[in-house]
């Protein structure tokens, strides 16, 4: 069995290192991260099983990476964890999708049956970790791809974009709009790259199989339509 993957996002080194000393005693297997863009960037670039998320950090804080992560991930548990004991700090972090909260300094011994709790919840929700369209199928924990039996790889932005468009089918997104919630608000660039990162999709999941996943609303944007 797969050891459980915990991301760290804590810019404080010193209490970073005994999370990660205390959690390896537990035999989980952890990553750190000191800042808030390495902890978002992390979590592009792999998966992790639970997050523990400081909301104080430099760059981006932890609320901003929480929200922009729960576009893309809605179940993966995160514990915050923060040094201010203000109600306002905990009620934005559960508003914006966090599963718990620590306020520092905190009882090692608490955190960790808060972290069992989180990944004792965790099979009751796995059922939706995949995706479904037609032959199509997507496991959004391993985030493998797959067609009639074949494989298929997306770039993280193409994942992203067929993957934003599958968990909201019947709905019409334009250009604008697609760009903002898969790009990210920040986006400063050409809003034809949707266009271009739809062929790209098409011309994986769609044209070796003469198949049709994603439409083309002429005049208002793109959609992926229930099967009928």
């Amino acid at each position: 069995m797969s050891m459980t993957k915990i991301l760290i996002i804590e810019d404080e080194e010193k209490l970073a290192r005994v999370l990660e000393l205390e959690l390896g005693y537990e035999d989980y297997q952890t990553t750190i991260a000191y800042n808030g863009q390495k902890g978002f960037q992390l979590l592009q670039e792999e998966t992790f099983d639970l997050i523990l998320l400081d909301i104080m950090l430099p760059g981006m804080s932890g609320l901003e990476l929480l929200r922009r992560f729960r576009k893309k991930d809605s179940l993966t548990p995160i514990i915050l964890l923060t040094a201010r004991d203000e109600v306002h700090d905990k009620v934005s972090g559960l508003d914006l999708g966090a599963n718990d909260y620590m306020t520092k300094p905190f009882q090692t011994e608490e955190l960790l049956a808060r972290i069992r709790t989180q990944l004792r919840q965790k099979p009751t929700i796995e059922a939706e970790q995949q995706l479904f369209y037609q032959d199509l199928t997507i496991d959004l924990k391993t985030r493998d791809i797959n067609r009639r039996g074949i494989a298929i790889e997306l770039t993280p932005r193409e994942y992203d974009l067929l993957t934003f468009l599958l968990e909201h089918k019947n709905q019409v997104f334009n250009r604008d709009q697609l760009l903002d919630k898969v790009w990210g608000f920040d986006y400063a660039g050409d809003t034809n790259v949707v266009d271009v990162y739809i062929r790209y999709i098409r011309n994986k999941i769609d044209k070796p199989f003469q198949t049709v996943t994603i439409q083309t609303i002429r005049g208002v944007g793109y959609t992926i339509k229930d099967v009928q």
